[in-house]
């Protein structure tokens, strides 16, 4: 008997929280921002030259399902880095590894989503694509190898794009987006913990008072929520529409997040009398309420809390004055944190061979239900093609 997934491939809800569905978007309206996304997306440069502002609103709205995998090689700079580096994806996948690394992402793969049609088989294609995206990074950057929380981030890009793209994405989010996330010491993730937690009095000072008198550290709560960019944390619409922002607007996306659930979880009296210890506060921060994560909630507070980058570059510069007074330099010399694809453009700028387009695709085609479907419903055959960057059969 074959399994029943729900739209975005997960088996039984998995991913679901109870009592927050995700949104349907209207198909009509569906249909309008695809064939906008597919003009941005077939003139990228201009549009981030000089129409960034129109690109971050439509990234807020939610990238359609279609178009999410190829509009975020686009925003991370993927599709640039990837075209600058031909065949060295292949190149690495050809290469044995090293055994240590090779060892434990072989033990990890199972752990990834398994609740999804994509990994659900031991040794299956989907397991398969995400060994060999995690064997080529740590290839390709020797000196930080593999870091466990990369495999959720690699395995979210394979449920949107072919391994070599996903590959190139998940460069460009530990190099430009995370930098320093996943080497060994973790001292970014530390700055980054206590730049949350320095933020945290401008939101919600009841949270932040909380958690200094039961002295939880910020790497306590954190981690799993930065270096996963929630993936594990957040039902899964909500999921894919903080990705859609973070890798458009950087890390300040992830900020806001973990400012939001803090602030919601822990703001008021009556909610901290069931928190009476760091035991009780730990258990109440992983097991968030699903009203708090529902999306159509998440992205509106996300929209409405101005926490910025100057903010965020500002308690940076703080931290590590205080980092150095106490412990010294850091370890790991990491190179600066881009801010977002406008960051990245801005310090990269695509030569015009780097940007070829593929022929203009016609939404209705993609997107008319079958003769035999009602109207409304989503030809999935066509959306995961899309997804998968596979192009469209010819029409007849």
């Amino acid at each position: 008997m074959e399994k029943q997934v729900d739209k975005y491939g997960f088996s039984g809800g998995a991913q679901q929280s109870p009592g927050a569905p995700s949104e349907e978007v209207p198909i009509e309206v569906l249909r309008q921002r695809e064939a906008k996304w597919l003009e941005m997306l077939n003139s990228w440069d201009k549009w981030m030259a000089k129409k960034h502002k129109k690109v971050k609103e439509r990234c807020q709205k939610g990238i359609p399902p279609s178009l999410r995998g190829r509009a975020w090689l686009y925003l991370t700079g993927g599709k640039v880095k990837r075209e600058q580096n031909a065949g060295k994806f292949q190149e690495l996948q050809s290469l044995p590894g090293d055994p240590t690394w090779v060892d434990i992402i072989e033990r990890d793969l199972h752990r990834q989503f398994p609740f999804h049609e994509m990994f659900s088989a031991r040794g299956g294609h989907g397991q398969q694509s995400l060994f060999d995206v995690l064997k080529a990074y740590s290839l390709y950057r020797p000196d930080e190898g593999y870091c466990q929380a990369q495999a959720p981030i690699a395995a979210v890009l394979l449920m949107h794009m072919p391994a070599e793209d996903a590959f190139w994405v998940l460069v460009q989010i530990c190099e430009k987006y995370l930098p320093g996330y996943y080497s060994t010491g973790l001292e970014a993730i530390q700055l980054d913990g206590e730049i949350l937690y320095a933020l945290l009095p401008k939101v919600s000072p009841v949270a932040h008072r909380h958690l200094k008198k039961h002295h939880l550290e910020p790497i306590m709560y954190m981690t799993e929520w930065f270096m996963c960019a929630f993936s594990r944390t957040l039902p899964w619409a909500s999921v894919l529409r903080v990705w859609d922002m973070f890798l458009c607007e950087g890390v300040k996306i992830l900020f806001r997040v973990g400012l939001i659930l803090l602030k919601c979880t822990l703001s008021s009296q009556e909610k901290l009398k069931s928190c009476q210890g760091l035991y009780e506060t730990m258990q109440v921060l992983r097991a968030i309420e699903p009203q708090y994560t529902q999306e159509s909630f998440l992205v509106q507070q996300i929209l409405d809390l101005h926490i910025t980058e100057k903010d965020i570059e500002k308690e940076h510069h703080n931290q590590l004055r205080r980092w150095k007074e106490t412990h010294g330099d850091l370890r790991s010399k990491s190179p600066p944190r881009m801010h977002g694809a406008k960051a990245i453009i801005i310090a990269e700028p695509p030569r015009r061979q780097d940007l070829k387009q593929r022929p203009n695709i016609k939404v209705e085609s993609l997107l008319a239900p079958k003769q035999d479907e009602e109207p409304g419903k989503f030809n999935r055959k066509a959306e995961v093609r899309q997804e998968n960057n596979t192009p469209p059969p010819p029409p007849p």
